[in-house]
């Protein structure tokens, strides 16, 4: 499959495959909040929400702040979940409103590739010693008017993203385009994506739910955190409720 990716990390890639860029003498510090697991009737499942890779995509960031607010109640809708929640996953390029990180990086090209990057390595230490059952990833794109979404990994995915899209759309529109970022979509789903991008660990068994959520970037803020918050919170419902119905036949 050819990618069409205009990240100017991407060229770059060869290049420092032969002469790596030297890890940052300083190590950034990532937020993690580890919200109580509420416990359910099955067992407990690990979900990870990824916010701020992407430093000029603030919304993720806030959206996390408030799914941790939302889970300290220990609502109904984490029954059987334990949440993780990374708000600042490019902390360099939040601080500067950019997308790459300070080494002028696109960190979501990254992963799984022997990155020297250190905001890389943190995280990929986490994926691996947490081994999640479902991550999602908070995006924005201001080339979309609409809603949309990446998914990979079980196959339960893409029948998590739908209710995420159409649950979200009352706040913004969906993204109809059949092609989207120069990939096929379907009603807003895209099953294809970049290579690079945070995920699990490759060697995970059972592979992880992954979803990437994408707002339109020139909406505004406020509608990219709700909209953001009520796919996160569909995620989880749909995924519990499909896993009971399937104890059940």
């Amino acid at each position: 499959m050819e990618y069409k990716d205009r990240s100017p990390a991407w060229p770059a890639r060869p290049l420092r495959a032969r002469h790596p860029l030297p890890a940052s003498p300083h190590t950034p510090h990532l937020p993690k909040i580890t919200c109580p697991p509420v416990h359910g009737a099955g067992d407990l499942l690990k979900a990870g929400v990824f916010g701020g890779i992407h430093g000029d995509e603030p919304s993720g960031t806030a959206a996390c702040h408030a799914l941790a607010n939302w889970a300290r109640r220990s609502p109904p809708e984490l029954s059987g979940f334990e949440l993780h929640l990374f708000p600042e996953c490019n902390p360099t390029g939040l601080a500067a409103g950019t997308r790459h990180s300070l080494a002028g990086l696109d960190l979501n090209r990254e992963f799984w590739n022997g990155s020297s990057q250190p905001e890389v390595q943190h995280l990929e230490a986490e994926l691996r010693a947490e081994r999640y059952d479902v991550i999602i990833a908070l995006h924005e794109d201001d080339t979309s008017d609409g809603l949309y979404g990446f998914v990979s990994g079980a196959l339960l995915s893409a029948h998590l993203l739908e209710p995420a899209l159409h649950a979200a759309s009352s706040l913004l529109p969906r993204n109809h385009a059949e092609v989207i970022d120069g990939f096929r979509a379907d009603r807003g789903i895209i099953r294809e994506g970049y290579p690079g991008i945070l995920s699990a660990p490759p060697e995970q068994r059972p592979r992880a739910l992954e979803i990437v959520f994408e707002t339109p970037g020139l909406a505004p803020l406020q509608l990219r955190v709700d909209a953001a918050i009520i796919a996160v919170q569909t995620i989880l419902t749909e995924y519990r409720r499909l896993l009971a119905h399937a104890a059940n036949i």
